[in-house]
């Protein structure tokens, strides 16, 4: 995930990041720092010289260094808390905020179909220009698709929101598998579930905060569509997460607390990652199992917020709905993040474990939804003496409750399945491909669900298909999940998709408790 334009940006000597690689023993390892400015004095374990490599202490916590797996990753989540939290709070309103669901529907199409595809291949891109500039692009497509919304409150141009909607499938391709291969490839084995906890909380919190803008905004008011501020704050934060996306280094220069370094290809050519592809598909075949999992993996939304959230709440109880919604993610993500991460537990077990608690949940939660959906159907919300429910409407408290543990259920959902793939590898490489296949496949069912959204099919069937998917595919992908995830993944076996060798990545000295707080 490096090019030459992100060496420039943070260069470092070649004699700086080049160190001994003695075998990992659990201890510290004594050795010669005298070519290296930044060393752990509790650890004895040498960093590179700069400042992206001094760890500071604030009081008594002691912040891990600028090129460390944690700080990268809270740069990347505080991308996508600005960039598509604030997606996720205006889809969260249902139809984007207006009183037709309609022009979303249309322009989410654009967006997953877009997606679909550029998602797919996303991962060699990715590999081949950089983390920064694909994050950065791809905030700039978030801020144009809210643009197009604010522009159709004035001018109801439909095509307008469409083509956005195109262009940020394009751009949300690039950055998510830029930020899934950090994710996922970053942190330690024993560290993957924390680490994607951390980046859930913190990327659905601003769905939360964006969710609490129209909340305020519109808590006085019973209407059906956001006014302008709305979109306007909104725009707002996606610009900052685009420019910040820029404060990212260069995935060659990231040093774990171990001083290991990321696998990844030391020369990245368009021809070696268009084959990557092919080559991790060929090789790899069992991932075509998963493929169901990762496709059944948004189909929820356009029910959830169109035909939930928008079609039975009015405008301050469908933000109210919202926030709960993202917060519940939050708890949802902070739950299964650390259980996935219980050192007393071997993962393959975890594993197993994961797949059943998934399946239960599945059946629970969506059983509480068929209950619910009993109640109500397309005709009766649009007929003209349909009143909407608000949250001081007798008997909102029981719907509330589904709509919060419909938000847990997709953060424990997402945060899994993540840990699944993260724990198949941890080679940047392959995982970049992994997350492209993934948000690739997400998004291709996610436009077939809003296309079937606003084909206006009951709303029965539309829950039914979600019920469905989700638990076939945690069948279909049972196999893998049973039979591939293993206790670790050898680092021989990670670096035969890339060009470095042991001596290029192998940390400097290990300290196991270190490793564990990083």
């Amino acid at each position: 995930m490096s090019n030459s334009s992100d060496e420039k940006h943070n260069p470092v000597a070649e004699s700086d990041i080049t160190s001994a690689a003695p075998k990992q023993t659990g201890k510290p390892v004594q050795v010669d720092t005298s070519d290296h400015h930044n060393v752990d004095a509790e650890n004895d374990i040498p960093r590179p010289a700069g400042w992206m490599y001094k760890s500071f202490r604030l009081g008594p916590v002691r912040l891990p260094w600028y090129a460390s797996p944690p700080t990268q990753l809270f740069i990347v989540a505080m991308v996508c808390f600005l960039c598509p939290g604030a997606f996720n709070a205006t889809n969260g309103l249902g139809g984007g905020g207006q009183l037709d669901a309609t022009v979303a529907d249309n322009a989410n199409v654009a967006v997953y179909s877009t997606f679909s595809i550029v998602g797919f291949f996303a991962g060699s891109i990715v590999n081949r220009l950089g983390i920064r500039l694909t994050l950065s692009f791809g905030g700039i497509g978030y801020f144009l698709y809210i643009a197009s919304y604010l522009s159709y409150n004035h001018n109801s141009n439909a095509g307008f929101v469409t083509f956005a909607g195109a262009f940020l499938g394009l751009c949300a391709g690039l950055l998510w598998s830029a930020q899934g291969a950090i994710m996922l490839s970053y942190p330690p084995e024993q560290s993957k579930g924390r680490y994607i906890s951390w980046f859930w909380m913190i990327f659905n919190l601003g769905g939360v905060i964006g969710s609490l803008v129209p909340l305020g905004q519109n808590i006085n008011s019973t209407a059906g569509a956001v006014n302008d501020g709305t979109y306007i704050g909104f725009m707002m934060l996606t610009f900052i997460g685009a420019v910040l996306a820029w404060f990212l280094v260069d995935a060659r220069h990231v040093r774990r607390a171990d001083g290991s370094k990321v696998i990844l290809m030391k020369h990245p050519t368009w021809r070696t990652e268009v084959c990557g592809v092919w080559e991790v598909l060929s090789t790899e075949s069992y991932i075509l199992l998963l493929f169901p999992l990762f496709f059944a993996s948004n189909w929820f939304y356009s029910y959830q917020f169109n035909d939930v959230n928008g079609a039975v709440f009015n405008i301050r109880t469908r933000a109210l709905n919202n926030v709960l919604y993202w917060t519940s993610q939050i708890v949802g993500a902070f739950v299964f993040g650390y259980a996935l991460d219980i050192e007393s537990i071997r993962r393959s077990i975890k594993a197993r474990v994961a797949l059943i608690v998934l399946f239960v949940l599945t059946m629970v939660i969506w059983g509480g939804g068929y209950a619910f959906q009993k109640n109500y159907d397309r005709a009766a919300i649009e007929a003209e003496d349909y009143v909407t429910m608000d949250w001081m409407t007798s008997g909102y408290v029981g719907p509330m409750f589904l709509y919060i543990f419909y938000g847990f259920f997709d953060a424990a959902w997402q945060t899994t399945t993540y840990w699944f793939m993260g724990s198949l590898s941890n080679n940047s490489r392959k995982l970049a491909n992994f997350v492209g296949f993934y948000k690739g496949i997400q998004s291709a069912g996610a436009a077939i669900s809003y296309r079937i959204d606003a084909l206006k099919a009951p709303f029965m069937n539309e829950f039914a298909s979600n019920w469905a998917l989700l638990a076939g595919s945690l069948l279909i992908a049972a196999p893998v999940i049973l039979t591939k995830i293993k206790d670790t993944v050898p680092i021989e076996e990670d670096l035969r998709f890339s060009d470095e060798t042991l001596e290029d990545v192998e940390g400097m000295g290990m300290d196991t408790e270190l490793v564990r707080n990083y």
